[in-house]
């Protein structure tokens, strides 16, 4: 009997649906539609095999459901099981119903043949040579070279792209590559809504005013000149409005309990919660057959992306995104002057000026360091890297390695992120910055050891406050004499105690593996010749830990 397993919230793959007619065209699999509609336009996101009567518990939804029939009853007589079996698929969203003929059933039944019609549910008739897995296989293979091509054609745009942005014009080629590669129009809008720039075919006139009214969906509301008493213009109405970043999947997590329809596609995108702000950074419409997005740039100036395309294919959405990083910095810098700006502090500070002098160039005096890694395995890309950047409203990034560093002024408080793990330090001034990056960076290892999307150091008053810090240091120093001369062993140490023991979550903090985190504190206990499951001597080495 099949058992119930929890699904993550993301409930569609992240490789691209693989068409029925796709499926069909398989000769090896001799795969025959036999009731339903026609199979143009039904999607197929999943392959499962169940002999279930009732299958829709285990349904997710845009599923190839296969049965052998077994679960039939052997006197179905005129009753009303088909009916009640294909009525459940439907309701589960399942894309569609492929039943093995043999051993069980040497022909389709007549009656689950009459349900699928009456139920618009395409039905499949696999002969017996087929196997279940088979079709399985040929699904998969034809996701794999749909997400291959896919990707292929999103990172030729990239390179394109990001060529297109390091010459003399670097806005007009922006847009002239993006509308090439999409195959449609680019448009940039300024703070005014007025297009100040645009490239590629035009679309309809409908379509080119619907797209204008489009952008001030994401535009951000301008204050009223003093003394007019006109209060901010209302917001626009929300066109399908997606709350989503630039550089973000196309395939975002869908509504809880919410199944796609057999013939839907890639759900549309949900909105997802960003830093607070009365817009959307991106919003999608349908005018007329032209497909409209428009992206908010986020350098926080007004301008606006706008894209109109004949049509919508994979990928769309993360070249569009590429672009709307490119024009932020590009539109950013000319319109702000920012560039300049941290081009003198650089300079400044290269020549022995205080960081406290050089700050006020680049937008503050009390500063945060957020310190950001992305969710799975990969270091981040420099493009990744800058749309972080924007989403929290700095332009000072630092892709290091496998975290990125963002210097952000302390007005701007950060939010969680989709995609990305984040610690934040205490505000501080530019005198104190290094003690900010140390905890943006241990935040960040609590947060990613406790599995939570932001985590902020927050210092209060304690009793090591009572201890003079000369004093405090001398004792630590002397105290973990034996293991400072290992970081490894001491940053193992530090992480362990500040997660109370535990070793798997201390082993994702550091990235490694249970067992060498064993290995190390054992190692710390021996060359400190103490009992590290006593509680006094864990207070005692996490206060020395915290004057190192």
């Amino acid at each position: 009997m099949e058992g119930t397993h929890t699904m993550p919230e993301s409930a569609v793959p992240p490789t691209p649906p693989v068409e029925l007619p796709a499926l069909l065209a398989r000769e090896e699999l001799a795969l025959r539609q036999i009731a339903g509609p026609p199979a143009a336009g039904t999607v197929v996101h999943w392959v499962h095999t169940s002999e279930m009567a009732d299958p829709y518990p285990y349904l997710l939804g845009g599923e190839l459901l296969l049965t052998a029939g077994v679960h039939i009853p052997e006197a179905t007589g005129s009753g009303t099981y088909f009916d009640d079996y294909v009525s459940r698929i439907v309701a589960a969203g399942g894309a569609a119903l492929g039943f093995g003929v043999a051993p069980v059933h040497d022909t389709v039944p007549r009656a689950l043949v009459e349900a699928c019609e009456a139920h618009g549910l395409p039905l499949l008739e696999v002969p017996p040579q087929t196997t279940f897995s088979g079709v399985a296989r040929a699904v998969w293979q034809l996701m794999s070279r749909a997400r291959l091509a896919e990707l292929r054609r999103v990172t030729e745009a990239q390179q394109s792209l990001a060529s297109a942005a390091s010459r003399p014009d670097p806005v007009p080629s922006v847009l002239r590559r993006l509308a090439q590669r999409l195959g449609g129009r680019a448009v940039l809008y300024g703070p005014d809504g007025a297009e100040i720039a645009g490239a590629g075919r035009e679309p309809g006139g409908e379509a080119r005013a619907a797209l204008a009214r489009l952008a001030k969906v994401v535009q951000p509301d301008r204050p009223a000149p003093p003394g007019s008493g006109t209060p901010p213009p209302s917001s626009a109405p929300r066109h399908h409005a997606a709350v989503t970043r630039p550089g973000e999947p196309e395939a975002v997590r869908s509504r809880a309990g919410h199944r796609p329809g057999p013939a839907s596609g890639r759900p549309a995108p949900t909105p997802t919660p960003t830093a607070p702000t009365s817009r959307p950074a991106s919003a999608t419409d349908t005018v007329n057959g032209a497909h409209l997005a428009v992206y908010a740039l986020g350098a926080g100036h007004g301008f606006v992306l706008g894209v109109a395309t004949p049509h919508r294919a994979p990928g769309d959405h993360t070249i569009a995104s590429v672009a709307a990083v490119l024009l932020s910095l590009l539109t950013g810098e000319q319109h702000s002057g920012t560039g300049a700006a941290r081009s003198a502090a650089l300079v400044r500070l290269l020549l022995g000026a205080p960081p406290e002098e050089v700050a006020p160039l680049l937008g503050g005096e009390r500063w945060l360091v957020v310190h950001a890694r992305p969710d799975g395995d990969g270091a981040p890309d420099p493009v990744a890297a800058s749309a972080l950047g924007a989403a929290l409203g700095s332009a000072l990034v630092d892709p290091a390695g496998d975290v990125v560093r963002v210097l952000v002024p302390a007005d701007r408080e950060p939010a969680p992120l989709p995609g990305w793990t984040l610690g934040v330090s205490a505000a501080v001034t530019p005198a104190d910055w290094p003690a900010a990056d140390t905890q943006a960076a241990r935040a960040l290892a609590r947060a990613r050891a406790t599995r939570t999307p932001l985590l902020r150091h927050g210092p209060r008053p304690a009793l090591a406050g009572l201890v003079p810090p000369g004093e405090a240091t001398a004792h630590a120093r002397a105290l973990l004499a034996p293991v400072t001369a290992h970081p490894a062993l001491t940053e193992t140490l530090r992480a362990w105690l500040s997660l109370h023991g535990s070793w798997d979550r201390t082993a994702v903090a550091l990235s490694v593996h249970r067992n060498t985190v064993r290995q190390r504190i054992a190692r710390c206990a021996a060359l400190l010749e103490t009992d590290l499951d006593d509680p006094d001597v864990r207070m005692e080495l996490w206060f020395a830990l915290r004057h190192i």
